[in-house]
């Protein structure tokens, strides 16, 4: 993965995970119907971003980011929700990124 993909997978993870916490805000935590207007936003901003990915397919563009995302969900949980992940958590995470760089990297392998 490039430098620059690996930048715009980070910037798509925070626009999604914004974007879907709007509405996790809005129908969990009983914020205003109008949370919804930036986090709709963000969601679009998050699917342009990954159409920039310097890779060949979509399909593997979007399942290599999935790697990206599952670690910025991470950071979110600790950052925004205040919560410590537990070990089972970190290990995933590791694992999905070792996915996603077979994903990435695969077609260069063997």
């Amino acid at each position: 993965m490039s430098a620059k993909t690996g930048l715009i997978y980070v910037a798509a993870a925070l626009a999604e995970i914004g974007g879907c916490f709007a509405f996790w805000a809005w129908l969990r935590l009983d914020r205003p119907a109008l949370v919804l207007v930036p986090g709709v936003a963000a969601l679009a901003l998050f699917a342009w971003l990954l159409t920039l990915a310097e890779v060949d397919a979509a399909g593997r563009a979007f399942a290599a980011y999935g790697g990206v995302y599952i670690v910025a969900s991470l950071v979110w949980l600790v950052t925004v929700e205040g919560r410590a992940p537990v070990g089972s958590d970190l290990l995933g995470a590791a694992l999905c990124l070792a996915g996603a760089g077979v994903i990435l990297w695969g077609g260069r392998i063997g």
